[in-house]
């Protein structure tokens, strides 16, 4: 059985992971009087780390100074997937680690998350597993045309994709995933993205955010709406397959799933992942709990708070593009609206398709949030 102890401030919390999922914790966690500890690879001064009380830096198969972070803290948790296996494993062994490690094992790699949704009977594409060019042949003979081959580990944003359509080299297609395994799925014609963010307590009572409508531009999220432009019906769904993963995982904390909606209004789940989302940074100024907040609630067993949003908004992803020449906006378009909140990550270095921060827009509703939201990305430059 977990421990169901609530963990109280001012106890130290330990992330691993020193990106701007960790400085969003990071400050919605020194708020309520805890303090927080960072375990990252990235040098002194991370974006977590630049808001945390302790920073460790260090590579994650570093023991002894691992040991040294988990004597700092109560608790950890994760701001992203990519952390290797052992040292989740010192963690859970000395610490809660909350998502836990079969949470995280599953969805930090496409083929056993594939494997897992399919086990689960959770509604995904179709798809083959393929560890050469002939089981590429073969999977495409299956699957038919057009479809997707993505490779099975550390893949995002669009990264280590390549779509197969009428006439592609199947040889050449391979070429770029040679020595590694892969998943071809079938293509999906949908009509609209879409996400559920939300957590799940230890008791495994749940909160979400609701369903959010997401916009991608070079495969990385630009627009994030609420409310989602679908019927009650996607809706519906979009929340019962959230439920069915976070369920499924035995999930603790801050979980985000990623989906497609067809024309025929099926919703079918794209992605998973074990963490707060760029598609869920919204919340911070749109609801009365914030995904940051959900999981500090979680991971410290504490009752979830309520996560509705109270406004209509859009989310503007900025990344390094709009520095022009890596000089800083003019950030009057976005400061000098009442309407609108800036979030910006602490990096220095801004480099095209980067994460540095975001804008939320809010409006009475989601014409007149997604209209504001149109004018500020035209004052930065931005398509």
């Amino acid at each position: 059985m977990p421990d169901l102890a609530p963990i109280l401030p001012p106890a130290t919390l330990g992330v691993l992971g020193g990106g701007q999922l960790g400085r969003m914790f990071a400050i919605e966690a020194r708020r309520c009087g805890y303090r927080v500890a960072i375990y990252t690879d990235e040098p002194k001064g991370s974006p977590a780390g630049q808001v945390a009380d302790l920073e460790f830096n260090g590579a994650y198969d570093n023991e002894a100074l691992l040991h040294a972070f988990l004597d700092e803290v109560s608790v950890v948790t994760v701001e992203f997937e990519n952390i290797p296996e052992n040292c989740l494993r010192i963690a859970e062994a000395r610490r809660p680690l909350r998502p836990g490690l079969r949470a995280i094992h599953t969805t930090q790699h496409r083929q056993r998350e594939k494997e897992f949704l399919r086990a689960n009977g959770i509604e995904c594409a179709p798809f083959c597993i393929v560890s050469d060019e002939l089981g590429l042949r073969q999977a495409v003979a299956e699957l038919g045309l057009p479809c997707v081959v993505k490779t099975a580990a550390f893949g995002y944003d669009g990264k280590g994709q390549s779509k197969v359509e009428q006439g592609s080299d199947l040889g050449q297609v391979w070429s770029g995933f040679e020595g590694r395994s892969a998943v071809v799925e079938q293509w999906v014609p949908f009509v609209c993205e879409i996400s559920v963010v939300g957590a799940r307590a230890v008791d495994g009572s749940l909160a979400v955010h609701g369903v959010i409508e997401n916009q991608h531009l070079h495969h990385i999220l630009d627009l994030s709406l609420v409310p989602a432009r679908v019927g009650a019906e996607v809706a519906q769904q979009a929340l019962a397959l959230w439920r069915a993963v976070a369920e499924a995982l035995d999930y603790v904390g801050t979980l985000a799933v990623e989906m497609f909606v067809t024309a025929g209004g099926r919703v079918l789940v794209n992605e998973v992942a074990p963490r707060p989302h760029n598609s869920g940074h919204f919340s911070i100024d749109a609801c009365l709990a914030s995904q940051f907040g959900l999981q500090l609630r979680a991971i410290c067993g504490l009752a979830l708070a309520d996560a509705s949003p109270h406004s209509a908004s859009v989310m503007i992803n900025l990344l390094g593009d709009v520095w022009p020449d890596g000089n800083e906006p003019d950030w009057a378009a976005v400061l000098n609206q009442p309407w609108a909140r800036l979030h910006l990550y602490g990096k220095a270095h801004p480099r095209a398709r980067r994460k540095m921060g975001h804008i939320t827009v809010l409006g009475e509703d989601l014409p007149q949030a997604l209209e504001r939201a149109q004018a500020i990305k035209r004052s930065l430059g931005m398509p």
